[in-house]
């Protein structure tokens, strides 16, 4: 059995390309998993479809054929030809195919390195198949560890810690000139667009009260809706009293004009600090020097510096990768069936053995009857391991299989060297198996 990956992603295809690729609806998914199981040489398949990728990772014992039903399937789904598929495609065998999967979870194949959201989307990707039953405890295992890996990189690393979008470096900015802590604090958010979306959350997340303004009350009203708790919504004419009473001001709209004038800011005896993320800008000149204004420029300077800082944590979190890697084929043989009860025999048998040579030295056995003993022992052990010997053969292809491989382990104090069944974690996985 090997894993393979066949990519396409924003490093080998343009936006018309992937529009073809992408899988809007889990129909489609469905269709194109079923197809691509048809052929017995794969035996599990993950279809992980966003707006910069299209990826099956698949376990198959064959492949050259698994390329060639995956492409066809890409060919009948995009109406691409096959050529220009294999030819764009990015394909990944085995190791190279884990290690892939362990960086895209960790956010290092992403256009935006660091970025948090491709771990979600890989993890809906994998609860669709396991769900509907594409995939099970090959490629589960995979999945698991990737997980683990983007959480040592995430913590291991400032990879994710530096905001590289316009509106979280303004919140972050703001985290900073405001002493570190935004709890307590208003800020006000003028537009009901993305960037004024992202503004609310980010500014909700950090403790902070928001206040909306747009014309439009109804698009106000339905951030507030969607981002919850701590946010009202003012009309929009009440700006002018606000910005006069409040220190954190955001804006971006997409006025064609200043819609904060010089005229409308009264001397406040505060320091206030104001983010325009307009282009173009919604706040003119403003004559009072305890106003700090900040642009879209200031703030992609930040951006910018951000974006270097990640792609230096990015070579130390490939190393993780890597590490990660290795570890995991590691951990694969140690779970092999086999030589686990071929040791608990082992086990078995020595303890019975050294019990007889005991017994021996003591007088409790004559010693003409020794062979005769050491063979009825050892039958008896043998009886008695025969049914966890069949559990533990039963249950060798089952997700649940790595857990109580690795209890066995702990309990008859085999290879202690890699225990990784109680350290990495798989909500969904658990709960599959508590039922």
């Amino acid at each position: 059995m090997q894993y393979v990956v066949v990519s396409f992603s924003h490093k080998n295809t343009d936006i018309v390309v992937r529009e073809k690729l992408s899988f809007s609806n889990e129909e489609e998914k469905r269709k194109a998993l079923d197809n691509v199981l048809e052929i017995r040489d794969i035996n599990e398949a993950i279809l992980l479809s966003t707006c910069n990728r299209v990826e099956f990772i698949v376990s198959t014992s064959n492949p050259s054929a698994a390329l060639d039903i995956i492409f066809m399937t890409l060919h009948h789904h995009s109406g691409l030809s096959v050529e220009e598929l294999e030819g764009r495609a990015d394909v990944y065998e085995d190791e190279g195919a884990v290690h892939h999967v362990f960086a895209v979870a960790s956010s290092l194949d992403s256009l935006v390195v660091g970025e948090t959201q491709i771990a979600g989307q890989l993890k809906d990707a994998f609860r669709f198949a396991y769900e509907n039953g594409y995939c099970g405890q090959k490629l589960a295992r995979v999945i698991h560890f990737a997980f683990k890996c983007a959480a040592e990189v995430r913590n291991s690393t400032d990879i994710s810690k530096s905001p590289v979008s316009v509106a979280a470096a303004a919140v972050a900015q703001a985290k900073e000139v405001m002493g570190g802590n935004l709890g307590g604090f208003t800020g006000l958010v003028v537009g009901a667009g993305e960037m004024s979306r992202i503004v609310a959350q980010h500014l909700v997340a950090n403790g902070c009260n928001v206040i909306i303004f747009n014309r439009t009350m109804e698009k106000a009203k339905a951030i507030a809706d969607e981002v919850g708790e701590r946010i009202d919504v003012e009309p929009f004419h009440a700006l002018p009293e606000f910005i006069n009473r409040y220190r954190l001001l955001f804006t971006a709209t997409g006025a064609p004009e200043a819609i904060i004038s010089d005229e409308m800011v009264q001397h406040a005896g505060f320091d206030r600090h104001w983010f325009d993320l307009a282009v173009p800008r919604d706040i003119e000149v403003i004559s009072d020097d305890k106003v700090h204004i900040y642009a879209v420029d200031d703030l992609q300077q930040i951006v910018d510096t951000n974006m270097k800082l990640r792609q230096e944590q990015a070579r130390k979190a490939y190393e993780i990768v890597g590490r990660y890697t290795r570890d995991f084929f590691k951990w694969l043989q140690s779970l092999m069936i086999e030589p686990l009860i071929k040791e608990i025999r082992l086990q078995a048998k020595e303890a019975a053995m050294a019990e007889v040579s005991r017994a021996v030295k003591k007088g409790f056995i004559p010693p003409e009857t020794r062979e005769n003993v050491e063979r009825l022992v050892h039958n008896a052990f043998k009886k008695f391991l025969h049914v966890p010997t069949k559990q533990l053969k039963a249950v060798a292809d089952q997700p649940r299989a790595d857990t109580i491989i690795e209890a066995m382990k702990y309990v008859f104090q085999t290879d202690t060297d890699i225990r990784m069944g109680d350290k990495y974690k798989c909500e969904f996985i658990m709960k599959d198996e508590i039922k």
